[in-house]
């Protein structure tokens, strides 16, 4: 282990002070595999000082104006764009991730979603009907929820910590949030920023810990009444069961098995590099990455000769290097997690034609210990195989051919998750039935992650409960109330 001086301490962030923790979790840098960072292990104290600390606050910020709400979070969306490239670099070594993804993506979004929800909460309306024959007027009226919880994954730390946080703050809800122990260093800098915001003592508090400990301390608390929560399918399984006694409000963001759908009438040069990025972008670890596609059988081995081809080109190392296309994963248990699902595919019979176990990965001096992995293209793969089954969240994809619109179509919705999907075609006709028929959320049509905020985000059957959006993350965190005045 690493010099402990050396090493950042993080601390919790409770009613508006950083207040150290009896024991600390070991968090590493994913592109050198040492420790670099000592996170606290919160459980149930630090979970219910952070809760009382939120009800405290909660009256004086649910009372403050939309305008007066929004002006703070524009405030803090400044604070964060004015240190952006600090937090690149804290989420790049962090998580991994390559810095040119960080500095373009991770933190540009993270401040365009307080930006996002300072605008949008000015602009809601409320429902007002009359009942002239017995002379009532019925209007509806949205309040604050209360103390909200958000547990936010590791993948993009900062941006979907702030995707919750937004809203939730916007809304006139105080909130308790814990980022995933793996990725903690930003959401940390940002609690540094809250007070010079504007931000009350109290309004946002963020404990630091494990899903075990924490976040089921924070799940199971009878004064959290909602709980909006990205991470595995797994985890919110267990999120159900014990929110359920206390009848909490679910937002559940989960995994992933998107299909890319590529007809014999798609324009491939544009085509292949955005399905190379929807399928190995940020490592192949955002819940929508691409990693079955499904390629028309009349252009099967062209795409798959582009494809591979190109995919070869994308250069692995370390993260902070602006020329490096794939980072680091995010732990050694995940990588090889990741790895195993290659094996199982080898060992299915199907061919790797690139990426794992076949080409050989020069890495830099200093990287040798990290955790990275080639991208990695797989064919003649079953669709009852678990590499197409299940979410495997890397940079691995499987190609296979399809023959009819159909087929496709069945095959696509062959799996338990229902999140994100492509459909790449000219044909206007062709693209607009085959998404109506697609049992995903979210469906792009020649293009991949192009997102209006406004719009429902979520996924159906295993891939989630609920939306998130303008109005339905509005409606998430508010209470209506419907108010009849006889007169």
């Amino acid at each position: 282990m690493a010099d402990s001086k050396a090493l950042l301490v993080l601390e919790n962030f409770i009613g508006g002070k950083f207040v150290p923790c009896s024991s600390y979790i070991d968090s590493y840098n994913p592109s050198t595999g040492d420790v670099y960072c000592r996170v606290p292990d919160s459980g149930k104290e630090e979970v219910e000082a952070a809760v009382k600390a939120a009800q405290a606050a909660f009256p004086i910020w649910s009372s403050k104006s939309p305008l007066e709400r929004s002006q703070i979070l524009n405030k803090l969306a400044d604070l964060i764009e004015h240190d952006l490239e600090a937090f690149a670099q804290a989420e790049s070594k962090d998580q991994g991730k390559t810095i040119m993804f960080a500095r373009t993506v991770d933190i540009p979004r993270a401040v365009y979603n307080f930006r996002f929800f300072a605008s949008s909460i000015l602009h809601h309306t409320t429902e007002c009907t009359e009942m002239a024959t017995v002379g009532c007027v019925h209007y509806t009226s949205r309040i604050p929820v209360g103390v909200a919880g958000l547990i936010s994954p590791w993948n993009l730390p900062l941006y979907l910590l702030t995707w919750k946080i937004a809203p939730a703050i916007a809304c006139g809800n105080t909130v308790v949030a814990k980022p995933s122990e793996m990725t903690s260093v930003t959401a940390w800098m940002m609690c540094r920023l809250l007070e010079k915001a504007g931000v009350p003592h109290g309004v946002v508090n963020v404990v630091f810990g494990t899903g075990a400990k924490a976040g089921e301390a924070l799940v199971c608390h009878p004064d959290v009444p909602l709980i909006s929560f990205t991470g595995s399918t797994l985890t919110a399984q267990r999120i159900m069961e014990k929110s359920a006694p206390h009848c909490k409000r679910l937002s559940l963001e989960l995994g992933g098995k998107n299909p890319a759908i590529i007809f014999d009438d798609a324009d491939l040069t544009q085509c292949i590099p955005v399905t190379l990025r929807s399928s190995f972008a940020n490592q192949g670890e955002i819940c929508l990455c691409t990693s079955r596609i499904f390629v028309q059988r009349g252009i099967y081995s062209e795409f798959l000769k582009r494809f591979v081809a190109e995919a070869k080109k994308w250069k692995v190392g370390n993260p902070s290097d602006p020329t490096v296309d794939v980072g680091a994963l995010i732990s050694k248990e995940h990588i090889e997690k990741v790895r195993s699902y290659v094996k199982k595919a080898q060992a299915e019979g199907a061919r790797v034609l690139c990426g794992e176990g076949v080409d050989s990965l020069a890495l830099p001096t200093g990287n040798q210990k990290g955790y990275f992995m080639l991208p990695t293209v797989i064919t003649e793969v079953k669709d009852e195989s678990c590499c197409m089954q299940e979410e495997i969240f890397g940079p691995v994809t499987c190609v296979v051919a399809f023959d009819t619109e159909e087929e496709v179509i069945k095959r696509a919705n062959s799996v338990k998750y229902g999140l994100g999907a492509t459909v790449w075609s000219s044909n206007v006709g062709r693209v607009h039935r085959v998404a109506q028929r697609l049992q995903s959320g979210l469906v792009w049509t020649n293009c991949w992650l192009v997102r209006d905020l406004n719009l429902p985000f979520g996924g159906m059957k295993a891939s989630g409960v609920g939306r998130e959006g303008a109005k339905d993350s509005y409606e998430f965190f508010t209470e209506v109330k419907t108010i009849t005045i006889k007169h």
